[in-house]
């Protein structure tokens, strides 16, 4: 039977892919809601779901569909700034939905707790997008991790860069109390990826968390990992730019690349596919992630140790563009 859906967060990047995974697991869209009216997109996937820039007209007519027609909602997809999706995800389970939300599912660790109990009083479940683990290679990696040595501890160098222009910094994006920062609004993912490859973190040390840039040093239970975000374009290598490309991923473990360049435009699917069978990912999944990057953004800068340090760290600083 076909599943009922909302989505909020409708013009933004993210939801292109939310709309896809529901029409391609042959879901409905019944209505959508956003302040900015640029959604055009939705007619590529439903052209007949509502339309609302008012959270209380959405609202109503969720009610009115509700109660008027008996369409209940199963589900609602929430695309929406960082700093909403706590009170995204606390308005889906009231009006009797489960909650779908993109990482970074909350900022605070805290957050969890509040959510677990609207979890418990409503009946109702919150999952979210960790859509690496989904990931073929990141699979075969964790396999490989696993079957490893017990005492066997890799070297890791995560590199991810995602080149955003100065509009980046006039959006909600470059507000670190909205976002959460560069490590929170890029990094999560991959911070949720290596928690669930390689263990328990053991230490995190941070070197740098600003406008354009963050890295930083982690033990896991299996892994010593020095890692390195940005969305300076600038810091793009030389052969990515060449090929026109404004994003450049690397893992090397052990010294070895781990090609997962591809695969990533069929992953939220796949994640709604193990949604709505119940073997999503919920609120305990995304934990150790969101208490990984919220240590980031309130660590104290560490100096880096010969050994501990991302060779990028060292690349020319930049000032803010608005300063």
């Amino acid at each position: 039977m076909k599943k009922n859906f909302a989505l909020i967060g409708a013009a933004g990047y993210i939801a292109p892919r939310h709309l896809k995974a529901i029409k391609d697991t042959e879901n409905v869209l019944l209505a959508a809601l956003d302040k900015n009216d640029s959604v055009g997109v939705i007619d590529s996937f439903f052209p007949e779901a509502s339309f609302f820039v008012e959270f209380e007209r959405f609202d109503r007519h969720i009610e009115k569909l509700k109660r008027e027609q008996g369409l209940q909602l199963d589900y609602v997809s929430i695309c929406t700034p960082n700093y909403l999706h706590d009170a995204h995800i606390r308005m889906a389970l009231r009006s009797g939905a489960n909650a779908i939300c993109e990482k970074p599912l909350v900022l605070n660790p805290w957050n969890i707790d509040a959510l677990q109990t609207i979890e418990k009083e409503t009946g109702k479940k919150i999952f979210t997008i960790l859509q690496l683990r989904h990931h073929q290679a990141i699979l075969e990696l964790k396999k490989k991790v696993e079957e490893a040595p017990k005492d066997k501890v890799f070297e890791v160098d995560l590199t991810y860069l995602t080149s955003r222009g100065k509009w980046y910094y006039a959006s909600w994006k470059g507000e670190q109390s909205k976002s959460g920062g560069i490590a929170s609004n890029i990094g999560v993912h991959f911070f949720d990826m290596l928690g669930w490859v390689f263990g328990e973190l053991k230490e995190n040390l941070v070197y740098e968390h600003s406008h354009d840039r963050a890295s930083g040093y982690l033990v896991f239970d299996k892994a010593r990992v020095k890692w390195f975000l940005s969305i300076n374009y600038d810091l793009i290598p030389e052969e990515i730019k060449e090929k026109g490309q404004r994003t450049y991923r690397s893992i090397t473990v052990d010294g070895e690349e781990v090609e997962f360049s591809g695969g990533f435009t069929e992953l939220h699917t796949e994640s709604y596919k193990h949604i709505i069978k119940g073997t999503g990912f919920g609120l305990e999944d995304a934990r150790k992630s969101i208490e990984i990057v919220h240590e980031i953004r309130n660590a104290e800068m560490k100096t880096p140790e010969e050994g501990k340090v991302h060779d990028l760290f060292y690349k020319p600083k930049t000032k803010h563009p608005f300063a």
